[in-house]
C-alpha cells in the first residue's frame, strides 16, 4: 500500500467536461481521478474503465459532456483515521481508495501499487521524486559486541540515516571449509576475512535483538543475507527490504531467492563486469523483481581515479531504474556528488574509530563526517528543483527591483502620444518594465501621462490594464501604503482602511508633513521588520541586549501610531502587525526551543506599554524572504501554537494567507484545518496567493490557494476580520497589482 497525498495530481472539478478529464488522465499517465467540488470535498471518482464503458455504451459520444454524468459516485472511499489493514483490504478490491477527513475533504488517495518511480522501504519512498535514501551501512563494524552495535545504532539515528545495516552469514554453509578459520590451504586474503568473520560475527539471535532495537529507535533495520539460511532467518523475522552484496551480484540462486520474497532488492555492483551486470538485470526483470542498483567500486578504501562516477548516468539511462551508490572512498565529496548525477540511494559504511581491526574500518566514515554528508546531500538535495525551464524565484525578483534597470520616461509624455525611442531611457532600480521589452514599448501609443522618471510596466505593452474603482466587500477592507503614496491610491477608491507599511526611515519623519486633516477612513500599522545597523526586529532573541533594542524599536513604533490616530476617523484601538521574530540562520528549533521563545516574547510584550493600540502578531511562513535572502522561521507557524498562544494570552493575529498556505506546503498540514484552528483568532488578513514552499505574496489565483474554501472559512470564523490584499509590488502602476486582486476577491467577500 502507498498512501500519496499530492492530491493535487489526482483532483479534478465536478463541473469539467469529459474531455477536461481525458485531458488530464493522460498528461498525468494515470488511471484516476477523484472528483470535487468546493474545499476539494469528494463527489465521486472517474477512471480509464468508466471512461471506456461510456464510450462504448454512446455511439456518438460528446466529449463535453459534464463529467459528473460519467463519474462513479457510489465509490469506496476511507477516513483518514482508519488502520493500515482496513485500508489495505479494501485495496483488494480496489487499485485506488481516496481517503478523506472528517468533513469530506480529499487529503491523501492510497494507492495498492507504488508509483512507477518510487519503491517502498517501511514508510519511505525511494524514487526520483523522493529524496536520497541514505543508508549507513554497520555490518561487521560492531566486531562481535552487542553493545557496540547497538552504540553504532544511537550514532545512525543521530547523525539522520535513514537505514542501518547489517550482514548475517552462515559460515558453515557459506564457506566450502565450514568457515575454518585455521584452514592452511586457503589463501592469505580467504584466512584473513574467516579470521575476522569467526570472531566477530554477533549470533543470529544478537542481531535480530539489534534489528529491534533499531526499530524502537525509530530507524529502518535492513541486513545482506549472504547465503540462503540466513535469507530464511531474515525472512521471519520480516525483514522490509533485502541489500544484495556485490559478492553476490552475480549469484542468480541467491538472488532469485530474495526475489521470491517480493521484497524490494538493492543491489550493490561492485566487482561485476558490465556483461554480468546486464545479465542479473535481465534476470531480475524476468522475476518481476523490484530492485534498485547501487553503483559501487569494491576496493576499501577505493581510489578516486578508479570510481567513475559518472557510471551513475550510464547505469539509469541503460536499465530504467532507481540508481544509487554504495561508496567505500576516503571522505565524502564524492558520495554528495552521486546524489547530484542522480543517485536515489547511498549507502556508506559507519564506524566510531577508523584504527579498529577489520578492513572495513579504514573505508567508513566517523559519525561526524557522515552527519557532515548528509548535511551535505540534504543541501544538494534541495538546490537541484526539478529542472524545466528557468523561472525567477521569490528572492531574485526580490533582489531584480533593487538591483536591475527599468525602461522609464526621459521626458514628458502625454496620454496617445506615440512613444520613441529619444522619448525613454535605461535607470535603475528594476522595479518596472525590464529593458529587453524597449523594443515592444517604442511605437506604441502613451495609455497614460508619464512624467518626467516615471516608469513603464507591462501593462503598458498589453492590452490589460486594471484601473481603480470603488469596490463592495461585508467586512473592513484596506490597502498597504506608505505615507507618500496613500493620497494618490486612495483618490478614486473606497478603502475602510489603509494600512501603512513603515519603513524605519518613516519612523524618523514628521507626521505632519504628510497629513493636514482627518481623514474618512481608518488605518493599521506594519511594523518594520528591518532597523537601522542591520537589526532584524526579535522579541524572541536569547540575546538579552538585542532583545531590549527589539523592545525599543517596537515602543517608538507605538509611539508612532498614537500620533496618527488623530488623522483617522476610526473608533477601535489601531492595530500593529508585526513579526515578532523567532528566525534563524541554519535550521529550525526543536519543539522545545519554540515554547521556549513564545515565553520570551511573553515576557517581552510584559515591558511593553500598548495602551492605546493592539499588537498583532502575524502568522510566518517556514522560509521568509527577508530583503533577497532566505531564513528559517520557528514562531507563528504551527496552527496548534499558534491556537495555544492566542487562548494562553489573548491575542489575536494577522493571518497572512500565504505565509500559511506555504507553512502548510511545507509541512504537509491542511490548509483547510489550518485556518479551522486559527482564523477565528483573526482580527486582521493579509491575502494573497502562494506557490510551494517560497513563492509568497502572489497575485490572487495565480498559486495554489483554494480561495473559495479559503473565504468560507474566513466568512465562518471571522466574519469581521479586516483584510487588504498583500501582494508583492501591489503598489507599483498606481497599484495596479491591488486592484486586480480586489476585482477577484469582490466574488468571495461581496455584500
Amino acid at each position: 500500500m502507498y498512501l500519496d497525498r499530492n492530491i493535487s495530481q489526482y483532483v479534478i472539478n465536478e463541473e469539467a467536461s469529459l474531455l477536461e478529464a481525458l485531458v488530464k488522465l493522460d498528461d498525468r499517465k494515470g488511471r484516476i481521478l477523484v472528483v470535487v467540488r468546493t474545499q476539494n470535498i469528494v463527489s465521486g471518482v472517474i477512471t480509464n474503465g468508466d471512461i471506456l464503458r461510456w464510450l462504448i455504451a454512446n455511439k456518438e459520444p460528446n466529449l463535453n459532456t459534464p463529467l459528473m454524468s460519467v463519474a462513479n459516485s457510489t465509490f469506496i472511499q476511507v477516513h483518514a483515521d482508519e488502520s493500515d489493514e482496513e485500508i489495505s483490504r479494501l485495496l483488494k478490491k480496489v487499485a485506488f481508495v481516496p481517503v478523506i477527513d472528517s468533513k469530506g475533504h480529499l487529503i491523501a488517495v492510497a494507492r495498492r501499487d507504488t508509483p512507477a518511480e518510487g519503491i517502498k522501504i517501511g514508510d519511505r519512498i525511494v524514487g526520483d521524486d523522493s529524496s536520497c535514501f541514505v543508508i549507513a551501512e554497520i555490518g561487521n563494524n560492531h566486531n562481535g559486541d552487542i553493545d557496540l552495535a547497538k552504540h553504532l545504532v544511537d550514532e545512525c539515528v543521530r547523525v539522520g540515516a535513514d537505514c542501518a545495516k547489517f550482514q548475517m552469514r552462515n559460515l558453515d554453509e557459506l564457506y566450502i571449509n565450514k568457515g575454518d578459520a585455521n584452514d592452511i590451504s586457503e589463501n592469505l586474503g580467504s584466512q584473513y576475512t574467516l579470521d575476522l568473520l569467526s570472531r566477530f560475527q554477533l549470533t543470529n539471535e544478537q542481531l535480530i535483538e539489534v534489528f529491534n532495537y533499531c526499530k524502537s529507535k525509530g530507524i529502518i533495520p535492513l541486513c545482506t543475507p549472504w547465503d540462503l539460511s540466513s535469507l530464511a532467518v531474515l525472512e521471519e523475522y520480516g525483514m522490509l527490504a533485502y541489500k544484495v552484496a556485490s559478492a553476490d551480484f552475480t549469484n542468480h540462486e541467491l538472488i532469485g531467492a530474495i526475489a521470491a520474497t517480493g521484497k524490494p532488492l538493492i543491489c550493490s555492483t561492485g566487482m561485476s563486469s558490465q556483461l554480468e551486470i546486464e545479465k542479473t538485470v535481465e534476470y531480475l526483470s524476468k522475476l518481476g523483481a523490484t530492485f534498485i542498483l547501487l553503483h559501487c567500486n569494491s576496493t576499501y578504501p577505493a581510489p578516486l581515479q578508479d570510481i567513475n562516477l559518472k557510471y551513475l548516468s550510464f547505469m539509469k539511462e541503460k536499465f530504467k531504474t532507481i540508481v544509487g551508490y554504495s561508496g567505500h572512498e576516503r571522505g565524502i565529496n564524492v558520495s554528495i556528488a552521486a546524489v547530484a548525477l542522480g543517485a536515489k540511494v547511498i549507502e556508506r559504511h559507519i564506524t566510531v574509530d577508523r584504527s579498529m581491526e577489520g578492513n572495513d574500518h579504514k573505508a567508513s566514515l566517523l559519525p561526524g563526517e557522515f552527519h557532515e554528508m548528509i548535511k551535505g546531500i540534504r543541501e544538494v538535495e534541495e538546490s537541484l528543483g526539478s529542472g524545466g525551464e528557468r523561472a525567477l524565484s521569490q528572492g531574485e525578483l526580490m533582489n531584480r527591483v533593487n538591483l536591475a534597470k527599468s525602461i522609464v520616461a526621459k521626458v514628458p509624455i502625454a496620454k496617445g502620444i506615440r512613444i520613441s525611442k529619444d522619448m525613454v531611457e535605461i535607470k535603475s532600480p528594476g522595479k518596472g518594465l525590464q529593458p529587453i521589452y524597449m523594443d515592444k514599448l517604442i511605437g506604441t501609443d502613451a495609455k497614460k501621462d508619464f512624467t518626467v522618471g516615471d516608469f513603464f510596466y507591462p501593462s503598458d505593452i498589453s492590452d490589460d490594464r486594471t484601473e481603480s474603482r470603488e469596490y463592495e466587500f461585508k467586512r473592513p477592507w484596506g490597502i498597504p501604503v506608505r505615507y507618500h503614496d496613500y493620497g494618490d491610491l486612495v483618490s478614486s477608491t473606497n478603502p475602510d482602511f489603509v494600512e501603512f507599511h513603515l519603513s524605519y526611515k518613516d519612523l524618523e519623519l514628521d507626521i505632519n508633513q504628510f497629513f493636514d486633516k482627518k481623514l474618512p477612513f481608518g488605518f493599521v500599522v506594519h511594523c518594520p521588520e528591518l532597523f537601522a545597523n542591520d537589526h532584524t526586529l526579535d522579541l524572541t532573541s536569547l540575546d538579552t541586549d538585542y532583545r531590549n533594542r527589539s523592545i525599543k524599536e517596537l515602543r517608538r513604533v507605538i509611539e508612532v501610531t498614537k500620533a496618527l490616530g488623530q488623522f483617522f476617523d476610526q473608533e477601535n484601538k489601531p492595530m500593529i502587525v508585526t513579526n515578532v521574530g523567532g528566525f534563524t540562520d541554519n535550521g529550525f528549533l526543536s519543539a522545545e526551543e519554540r515554547h521556549q521563545r513564545y515565553e520570551i516574547l511573553v515576557d517581552s510584550f510584559a515591558k511593553i506599554d500598548t495602551t492605546g493600540v493592539e499588537i498583532l502578531p502575524q502568522t510566518m511562513p517556514p522560509f521568509p524572504w527577508h530583503f533577497g535572502g532566505q531564513q528559517y522561521h520557528n514562531l507563528f507557524v504551527d496552527p496548534d501554537e499558534i491556537a495555544a498562544f492566542c487562548e494562553k494570552h489573548n491575542y489575536r493575529i494577522c493571518l497572512d494567507t500565504s505565509h500559511s498556505k506555504l507553512a502548510c506546503a511545507h509541512y504537509g498540514y491542511s490548509f483547510y484545518e489550518f485556518l479551522e484552528k486559527t482564523a477565528k483568532y483573526s482580527a486582521h488578513n493579509h491575502i494573497a496567493d502562494s506557490e510551494g514552499t517560497g513563492g509568497e505574496g502572489l497575485q490572487i489565483g495565480t498559486g495554489e490557494l483554494d480561495f473559495p474554501m479559503m473565504a468560507d472559512q474566513l466568512n465562518t470564523y471571522s466574519p469581521d476580520s479586516w483584510f487588504i490584499p498583500e501582494i508583492w509590488q501591489g503598489h507599483e502602476n498606481n497599484g495596479e497589482g491591488f486592484w486586480i486582486a480586489l476585482e477577484k476577491l469582490e466574488k468571495y467577500f461581496k455584500s
